[in-house]
């Protein structure tokens, strides 16, 4: 990436229309990127792909793509498990087509199971879903995301010793989530020390290709309840953008707000203006 894009997380509300009309209306908008929410279902057929693309690449939108949310690549069942890994192949085959650069997936659940027992087991799997779309000449990247929920596998420390370990995986940092998931990552020093460690473990390239998403996250003592706006929120986002200013990272931005597009705007004037 060449500089930080902002975009929303699936079709602009103001839109009236299908994935196409909303890529091209993210452009209208000003904005600079979608996520194809394939949240419930890849919702996307092979007829339509080449529109979605098309409409990208004729509005310099750049696509990235949120698997569905029943994936749990620690299931204890060899049938949902397979189930699993295959929904995640699914999305990054179709996401492809589309022209889609990155996606983001919730890795799974620990199950009342010791975390690097569940790490090891996750960590196979990812790998067998890497592998199966090399082979294939897919080279999209998998994203496992940080998650909102403690019960919820995927804290900052797994994913960064995911992506170190793995080749063509790195972390989709979700703010929100982190916030949300451990009541912290909410200073500036705690945003500038996940960056830092991004680029001391993974290297600088991967501050040139990130994957964000953010929201406002009400939480309780578990974590992540539900999404709500940024500025309904107690996240700390002026000072986050300064940490993006300041470590002048690369990527896509997605927003995750009830207010997709209005944050997404917000976010990218605050950015352009700090």
């Amino acid at each position: 990436m060449h500089k930080l894009l902002f975009g929303t997380a699936g079709i602009p509300i103001s839109c009236d229309g299908n994935t196409p009309d909303g890529v091209k209306h993210v452009r209208v908008l000003g904005l600079d990127a979608m996520e194809l929410e394939f949240v419930h279902s890849v919702n996307i057929s092979e007829k339509t792909a080449p529109l979605v693309k098309k409409a990208a690449d004729d509005n310099s939108v750049v696509l990235t793509c949120h698997a569905p949310y029943y994936i749990n690549l620690n299931a204890q069942d060899s049938a949902k498990m397979k189930a699993s890994i295959e929904r995640l192949l699914s999305a990054a085959r179709m996401a492809n087509q589309c022209g889609a650069w990155s996606v983001a997936f919730h890795a799974g659940f620990y199950m009342k199971q010791q975390k690097e027992a569940v790490y090891a087991t996750v960590k196979n799997n990812t790998k067998t879903i890497v592998e199966a779309l090399k082979q294939e000449g897919n080279d999209i990247w998998i994203r496992p995301e940080i998650t909102g929920k403690r019960s919820q596998f995927g804290d900052f420390e797994e994913l960064i010793r995911l992506s170190q370990e793995l080749e063509h995986v790195l972390p989709c940092i979700d703010y929100g989530h982190m916030h949300a998931r451990e009541g912290k990552f909410n200073k500036t020093e705690e945003f500038r020390l996940v960056l830092e460690k991004i680029e001391k473990i993974l290297g600088k390239e991967s501050l040139d290709n990130m994957h964000i998403q953010i929201a406002g996250i009400e939480y309780t003592e578990a974590g992540e309840r539900r999404h709500i706006n940024l500025e309904d929120s107690d996240l700390n986002f002026l000072d986050l953008i300064e940490s993006w200013k300041d470590f002048n990272i690369k990527g896509v931005v997605i927003s995750e707000s009830p207010n997709i597009e209005g944050d997404a705007l917000m976010l990218k004037r605050l950015y352009e203006n700090a």
